[in-house]
């Protein structure tokens, strides 16, 4: 494994992945997934679709997951910044309700693989951020839930300023909170 380097954060689950960026005079490379490198790093992942969104400044998309059929997710930017957050949602983990967060930007190519039974969000911090994710099960849109992205009992520490509000879907204002998740 000389491509990727793979850190455990601190809730069993989520993981940290820094690919080697190889630079010279005409820019760069990066092998962005390899199925070999993730396996030797403990990671045997099979993902089934790829997709890539677009936001500008301020956007914050999340905090989702899929009930019946949860994603793991290879998450990264290609441009701009992020701030990305993972909130364990599995009710037998004894992480239940802890959230994990951290900047993915172009420039520091970090990726960020979020296993299943984790909602999932971000915040976009540039102008503009294009976020590109693998995912190991569908979308399957009728199973989508959510938490709402300020609620109290998992306090995730949002980088915004004082007094910001960020610019939220109509859908993601209106996802009960997490104490409705053990009902």
């Amino acid at each position: 494994m000389g491509q990727i380097k793979v850190t455990k954060a601190p809730i069993e689950g989520l993981y940290v992945i820094e690919p080697t960026v190889h630079r010279d005079s005409r820019g760069y490379f990066i092998e962005t997934y390899n199925q070999n490198d993730m396996h030797e790093a403990g990671l045997d992942l099979v993902f089934v679709q790829d997709n890539q969104s677009m936001s500008t400044k301020g956007v914050l998309r999340g905090l989702h997951f899929q009930n019946q059929y949860p994603q793991g997710k290879l998450v990264r930017v290609i441009q701009g910044s992020v701030y990305d957050v993972a909130v364990d949602v599995r009710k037998n983990s004894k992480t239940y309700g802890q959230w994990f967060g951290l900047e993915l930007s172009e420039e520091n190519n970090k990726q960020f693989y979020i296993s299943e039974g984790f909602a999932h969000g971000f915040l976009v911090m540039s102008d503009v951020a294009r976020f590109c994710f693998k995912v190991t099960d569908f979308w399957h849109p009728d199973n989508e839930i959510g938490i709402p992205w300020d609620d109290s009992a998992i306090g995730v520490e949002w980088p915004l300023k004082k007094g910001q509000e960020p610019i939220i879907s109509e859908k993601d204002k209106h996802y009960p909170g997490f104490a409705t998740l053990n009902k």
